[in-house]
């Protein structure tokens, strides 16, 4: 078979060659996890700790933290509940916030330093979450590259 006749057939344009191509070392990397701080930022825990924490972690749950990194680190129970009982895309009815919430509890001894601290805290007495501030300020840089990378998420939800 003639070239012009295999051209025509495989639709490949004879003008375009590999050697016109791109070098891979131009086209624009995507950020990964390893983009990430690896020095400890307060009691063991790292940047990229808390990227794996986040993306581990339900969708819930992940919404909340962001809700709390947001506010500066530290919210009272009743505006998380209040914010998220009617909330437009991640909806959780206020019975269910502590619930949501324990999947951080679970990927921490996973992917958390190894001593017992705590990303998130619950003051039961005064009803208060509080992320560490240098943590909250970790959460951020985490939560930019889960913008930018969200196939790097964790996506399935739990069925109520």
């Amino acid at each position: 078979m003639s070239r012009r006749i295999t051209n025509a057939v495989t639709g490949l344009n004879p003008a375009v060659v590999a050697g016109d191509w791109p070098d891979a070392s131009e086209l624009v990397s995507r950020p990964g996890p390893e983009t990430l701080r690896g020095d400890v930022l307060w009691e063991g825990w790292t940047e990229r700790m808390l990227f794996d924490t986040l993306a581990s972690v339900l969708p819930g749950a992940r919404a909340v933290l962001r809700r709390l990194v947001e506010l500066g680190g530290t919210a009272s129970y009743d505006d998380v509940q209040a914010h998220f009982a009617d909330h437009p895309t991640t909806p959780i009815p206020k019975n269910r916030i502590g619930g949501t919430l324990t999947s951080i509890r679970a990927i921490r001894r996973r992917v958390g330093p190894d001593n017992r601290t705590k990303l998130l805290e619950l003051d039961d007495r005064r009803r208060v979450y509080r992320i560490e501030p240098t943590l909250a300020e970790g959460l951020k840089r985490a939560f930019d590259l889960a913008d930018a990378r969200p196939d790097l998420l964790r996506q399935e939800t739990v069925d109520s």
